[in-house]
C-alpha cells in the first residue's frame, strides 16, 4: 500500500510539473498518480509496451498515464 502511495505521489507531482501546473494537492496528486498508473498501462498494453515492473518502470507508466488523463480532462473542460 506504501509503495503505491509513493508511485502516486512521484508520479502526481511530476505531472503536474509536466503539464505546467502547480500540482493539485498531496491527496490529488497521490489519487492522479494511482489513475495515471492505471490508464498508463492499459494504453501502453494496447501499444504492445510492457514493463517488467520495479519502482522507476511503475513510476515512468503512471506519469504517462496522468498526462493522458489531465490532458482529456482539460480537454473536456474547453469544450
Amino acid at each position: 500500500m506504501i509503495y503505491i502511495i509513493i508511485v502516486g505521489l512521484i508520479a502526481g507531482w511530476a505531472t503536474g510539473k509536466i503539464m505546467k501546473g502547480s500540482g493539485y494537492g498531496v491527496i490529488t496528486d497521490i489519487l492522479l498518480g494511482i489513475a495515471g498508473a492505471i490508464i498508463g498501462s492499459r494504453v501502453l498494453g494496447l501499444l504492445g509496451i510492457y514493463t517488467s515492473g520495479g519502482l522507476i518502470p511503475n513510476i515512468l507508466v503512471a506519469i504517462v498515464g496522468a498526462v493522458i488523463l489531465v490532458a482529456l480532462v482539460r480537454a473536456l473542460r474547453r469544450a
